[in-house]
């Protein structure tokens, strides 16, 4: 097996009394690339956690003193999600196949194979939560963001970058996919995080209270207006205020609020006096607003005003290495929240969670993880629950709107596959000029330099 970037970075914990077969391992997983740690006892293997984190851990079944399961046990309690691999001999096959059932991530019958063992890590690195130090003051604002794949770091720094600034913001991307999340991290890395961070979703509320609900009102200035109300604007001076779902605000409603981020002041509904405001917009939609200005539903002028910085989430689709930490960080919270014994998902169901299409992104990814832990009954999630909950959840059609992106992804992902990342010769063949496909490209995370490595 080729050493590879992904593999290059990767830490394992080798633990076994046998000192040959200890030395023989750390010797095949060093080749393959892994940093190795190696532990003769699994006391000695506690001390080692300490200070060496690794990805997953690789340890004999039968040792003296402390065992492997009694290991795993510890493990379990200090790192509920790190994937452990039990060795074992011929004999004693039926323990680990009960080791499994407890949660132990897989076994490997000895002597095994170079290969056997090199794709059992490989494999269990892959489905697991990686695990890194404690993450540096300077990353706090970040901390409710849970991901490790390349597209949402990219991401990530350019939102750092661009969150010191009071330019207006907006975050495109289909449902689900956690824009509000995003929208507080950028205000947590801005100069404004002392300040309130207020989200309203323009879709929820009608047209007639909207302006009432953002701008405020005064006493008598419609029926039921029984006293002054401070509006979101106003109770936000100084922080950052959220616009959910812009593209469904009313065009009414659109004119009054260009005003109010011109002149940076708003009039409460019934008043004949401006108030200033201090606000920082960040804006948040699934729909393609400039399809909405050629329609008419939504203001060219305000699209402006509202969208200085674009920011892209990608779909749960384009960041699939992310599904173990979610599914796991979703199971924690449940634990949390009821009690609930289960523990961890067997490789199997981790196997479904991550190849399934997710056209519901990260909300459905939670609501199929409550399912399955719902009618749990042991402290493992198995892959038939999982097959369950995805196909109670995934009986929706996705929107037109999903379903575009995803076409188009496909068939850019296609050509550049055809004309081995040759972006001239694969803009000519979808009859677009270099700079709208290159748009097309960068909207999408594709990266033509990829597909000519391939």
């Amino acid at each position: 097996m080729k050493n590879t970037d992904n593999q290059s970075n990767k830490k394992i914990l080798i633990v076994d009394d046998d000192p040959n077969l200890l030395r023989l391992v750390g010797i095949r997983l060093s080749a393959a690339g892994y940093i190795v740690e190696s532990a003769a006892s699994a006391k000695i293997a506690l001390a080692i956690l300490k200070t060496f984190m690794p990805h997953m851990v690789l340890s004999d079944l039968r040792m003296e003193g402390m065992d492997g399961m009694a290991l795993f046990e510890q493990i379990r309690k200090q790192c509920p999600q790190m994937p452990v691999v039990i060795m074992t001999a011929h004999g004693t096959i039926p323990d680990a196949i009960n080791a499994t059932k407890q949660g132990v991530f897989s076994f490997l019958t000895k002597p095994f194979e170079s290969q056997e063992l090199l794709e059992t890590v490989q494999k269990a690195i892959q489905l697991q939560p990686s695990y890194t130090d404690t993450s540096p003051k300077e990353s706090s604002w970040r901390v409710n963001i849970i991901s490790r794949s390349a597209i949402m770091e990219s991401l990530l720094q350019q939102t750092q970058q661009v969150a010191k600034s009071d330019f207006s913001l907006l975050i495109h991307s289909a449902s689900g996919t956690g824009k509000e999340l995003l929208a507080k991290a950028i205000h947590q890395a801005s100069n404004r995080h002392n300040k309130p961070f207020t989200a309203i979703n323009c879709a929820a509320i009608p047209e007639q209270l909207l302006e009432s609900e953002l701008f405020g009102h005064v006493k008598g200035a419609f029926t039921g207006a029984s006293k002054n109300h401070v509006g979101l604007f106003q109770a936000t001076n100084g922080g950052t205020l959220f616009l959910d779902e812009i593209g469904d605000m009313p065009m009414g409603f659109q004119v009054k609020l260009l005003r109010a981020i011109q002149e940076k002041e708003i009039r409460p509904v019934g008043s004949t006096q401006s108030i200033k405001v201090d606000v920082r917009i960040i804006s948040a939609t699934h729909k393609n607003l400039k399809q909405a200005i050629i329609d008419k539903t939504f203001r060219e002028d305000l699209y402006y005003r509202l969208n200085v910085v674009e920011l892209e989430l990608p779909l749960l689709s384009q960041r699939r290495e992310d599904i173990p930490l979610l599914a796991q960080h979703f199971l924690s919270q449940v634990e949390m929240a009821h009690d609930n014994k289960v523990k961890s998902f067997s490789a199997e169901a981790m196997e479904l969670l991550i190849s399934a299409p997710w056209p519901g992104n990260i909300r459905q990814l939670q609501n199929v993880v409550e399912q399955s832990v719902a009618l749990s009954t042991e402290s493992l999630i198995n892959a038939s629950l999982v097959k369950s909950a995805l196909r109670e959840e995934t009986s929706q059609l996705p929107s037109f709107q999903e379903a575009r992106d995803q076409f188009e992804r496909d068939y850019l992902a296609n050509l550049l596959k055809m004309t081995g990342g040759n972006v001239s010769q694969a803009a000519r063949i979808a009859q677009r000029n270099r700079t709208e496909f290159y748009k097309l490209l960068h909207r999408h995370h594709l990266n033509a330099e990829a597909f000519r490595e391939e």
